[in-house]
C-alpha cells in the first residue's frame, strides 16, 4: 500500500511535480506516469519535494532520471526545495548540484490544483 503520492499539476507556463508523504518503489507506475505527462507537455518542470517524508532509492532514481531525462529533451527541470533526507542522498551521489534549486529561484508553488 503507497504511503506516499506524485501528483502532476499542470500550469499555464509549467508543469509541477508534487511529492508528499515516501517516495517508494509503491509508486513506480505513478512516477513514469508523471515523467510521461512532463515530458509530453514540453514546460518547464519543477519537482515540489518539499513534503516528501521518505525516499528509498527508488524514490532517489526517480528524480536523478527526471532531471536527466528532461534535460536530455531540452526542459528546463529543477528540485524546488528538497527535505534534509533527499538533500543527504544526493550529496552522497554528488548530484545535488545538478538537481536543487534554492525557494528563492522560483515563486512559491501554489497548493491550489494539487490533486
Amino acid at each position: 500500500m503507497a504511503t506516499g503520492t506524485i501528483a502532476l499539476v499542470e500550469e499555464q507556463d509549467r508543469t509541477v511535480v508534487v511529492l508528499t508523504g515516501e517516495i517508494d518503489v509503491a509508486l513506480r507506475a505513478e512516477a513514469s506516469a508523471a515523467l510521461a505527462n512532463a515530458l509530453e507537455r514540453d514546460l518547464p518542470v519543477v519537482i515540489d519535494a518539499s513534503e516528501v517524508t521518505f525516499a528509498d532509492s527508488t524514490g532517489i532514481a526517480f528524480l536523478v532520471q527526471f532531471v536527466t531525462i528532461g534535460h536530455d529533451e531540452g526542459l528546463d527541470v529543477m528540485l524546488l526545495d528538497p527535505p534534509q533526507i533527499i538533500v543527504e542522498v544526493l550529496d552522497m551521489l554528488g548530484v545535488r548540484e545538478l538537481l536543487v534549486r534554492p525557494a528563492a529561484a522560483e515563486p512559491a508553488v501554489a497548493a491550489s490544483g494539487a490533486a
